[in-house]
C-alpha cells in the first residue's frame, strides 16, 4: 500500500469517528483539517467538496462494517451459528474501531432521513444492502433446518436490526448498564421463536 493510501485511509478512519459524534452535515473539510492538524487546501485536494467527504465517508465506514463484522461472520458455518457470529461482531464493531459516537449509521440516520440527495441515497443503498445480508443469513438459517420452514426472514432481519438500534440507544443515549444483558436477551428470545 502506498504512504498516500495510507494517509488518505486515516483521513478517512479519523472523519468516519469525527462524523460519529458531529453527523455528516457536521462533518466540513475545515472542521477535519482542524481535527488532523493539517491544512484545509491539503484536504481539499483528497475530496474537493464536502459532498463528495461525506460520500467517501460512507463508502469507507461500509468497507470497514464489511471487513469487521460481515466478512469474518461469514467464516462462522452457514444457519444460526453465522447470525450470531453477525449479531456479536456487531456489538463490537464500533468499539473496535475506536468511534467515539457509536455505530455510526444510527448518527446518520438520524440527520439523514429526510434530507435527499446523493448522500441519503448511498446510505440507504448501504442499510437495504445490511438488512439484505441479514435476511439471507436467517433465510440460510432456516434451510439448514436451524429455523423453522415458516420463518418469516424479512420479519427476524427487521426485529434483529430494531434490536441493535434499541441496544444503541440504551447504551449509548440513557447509559444504561444493562443494555448489553438485555440485547443478548433480546437476541435469545428471537432466535428461540425462529427455531
Amino acid at each position: 500500500m502506498s504512504k498516500g493510501t495510507e494517509t488518505r485511509h486515516a483521513i478517512l478512519d479519523r472523519a468516519v469517528a469525527l462524523s460519529s459524534r458531529l453527523g455528516l452535515c457536521g462533518l466540513t473539510l475545515g472542521r477535519l483539517a482542524t481535527n488532523l492538524e493539517m491544512s484545509k487546501s491539503g484536504l481539499f485536494a483528497h475530496f474537493a467538496s464536502k459532498k463528495n467527504l461525506q460520500l467517501q465517508v460512507l463508502e469507507w465506514a461500509g468497507e470497514r462494517f464489511l471487513d469487521d463484522v460481515v466478512r469474518p461472520a461469514f467464516k462462522a458455518p452457514r444457519g444460526e451459528p453465522r447470525v450470531r457470529q453477525l449479531f456479536e461482531n456487531w456489538l463490537r464493531w464500533a468499539e473496535a474501531r475506536n468511534i467515539p459516537g457509536g455505530c455510526p449509521w444510527v448518527q446518520y440516520a438520524a440527520e439523514m432521513d429526510d434530507q435527499p440527495g446523493p448522500v441519503r441515497d448511498t446510505l440507504v443503498e448501504q442499510q437495504k444492502g445490511w438488512i439484505g445480508i441479514l435476511r439471507e443469513c436467517v433465510c440460510r438459517a432456516v434451510a439448514e433446518g436451524h429455523f423453522h420452514k415458516d420463518l418469516d426472514c424479512d420479519q427476524f432481519a427487521y426485529e434483529l436490526q430494531s434490536l441493535m438500534l434499541g441496544w444503541h440507544h440504551a447504551a449509548r443515549l440513557l447509559d444504561d448498564p444493562g443494555a448489553e444483558t438485555r440485547a443478548r436477551r433480546g437476541f435469545e428470545a428471537l432466535l428461540k421463536n425462529a427455531r
